[in-house]
């Protein structure tokens, strides 16, 4: 799991993957796959300090029965903080539980990274 104050990625296949959960009043709600787009994927991703976003798209590390965040991220890219981010202000939308967002980020943006050379 990684996280930060306020976003995590749980049940994912390594430190840099899994569905987003954002935390509020002391509760981590999952975030439906509608209310996030690639530059929302950005934003959590250079949070977490772990690259770019390579996948996102929801159910991708199962359901869940929490109550889902309520508000769509209409992030432009460039926050520092998925909270950062401005919101639709509405609330109330529901969200089935596998359409919970997963993202996978590129790997820590710190870390090297090796890659197996292709050939022709």
């Amino acid at each position: 799991m990684t996280c930060s104050d306020s976003v995590r990625l749980v049940d994912g296949t390594g430190l840099c993957s899994g569905r987003l959960e954002v935390r509020s009043d002391q509760r981590w709600s999952p975030v439906c796959e509608e209310d996030l787009d690639l530059q929302g994927a950005q934003v959590v991703c250079r949070e977490l300090d772990c690259g770019a976003p390579s996948v996102f798209k929801g159910g991708m590390f199962g359901g869940v029965e929490a109550p889902f965040w309520t508000k769509k991220f209409q992030c432009e890219g460039h926050e520092s903080a998925l909270l950062d981010c401005p919101d639709s202000g509405l609330t109330g939308n529901t969200c089935p539980a596998a359409t919970a967002v997963g993202l996978t980020c590129s790997g820590r943006a710190g870390a090297l990274i090796d890659f197996p050379l292709l050939s022709h």
